[in-house]
């Protein structure tokens, strides 16, 4: 199963303070370990949401949103997509992943939805769709 594993922002991250370097060696040690384990598919830390758009759908209008965004609590700061056995085992890599404040934090852990989940809907024409478009490079769309 894949998993998407949402790092939570804070008031540091989102006031743009970059990580020290002994976070960033700890980070990039845990990265090495989750890449050998055959888990890390991606992952990225985020620009501070003073440096995004949220664009806001009514209807058929469109509203753009500039950053920066209140309620922290609800920003994201980085992700790692994951593919694990089970959602206990993505559990147990959070566990030990640094915590880059020694405080409080939280993470957030979100199922993928993979072509299964979407039923009979989701038919073996628009599968192979979905399929050919993960495999195109953009020279070839």
């Amino acid at each position: 199963m894949r998993v998407m594993v949402l790092i939570k922002a804070t008031e540091q991250s989102e006031a743009g303070e970059m990580p020290s370097q002994e976070l960033l060696e700890q980070m990039t040690a845990f990265n090495e370990e989750l890449v050998r384990a055959g888990v890390m598919l991606d992952g990225e830390g985020l620009h501070p949401s003073s440096t995004g758009v949220r664009v806001e759908f009514s209807g058929s209008e469109r509203k753009v949103i500039d950053g920066p965004f209140a309620e922290t609590k609800e920003l994201l700061g980085g992700y790692w997509l994951w593919q694990v056995k089970s959602m206990d085992e993505a559990i147990e890599w959070v566990k030990r992943i640094p915590n880059p404040t020694g405080e409080h934090g939280v993470v957030e852990l979100r199922p993928v939805f993979e072509a299964e989940d979407f039923g009979e809907e989701f038919t073996p024409e628009l599968r192979e769709r979905e399929r050919q478009l993960r495999t195109q490079t953009p020279e070839s769309a």
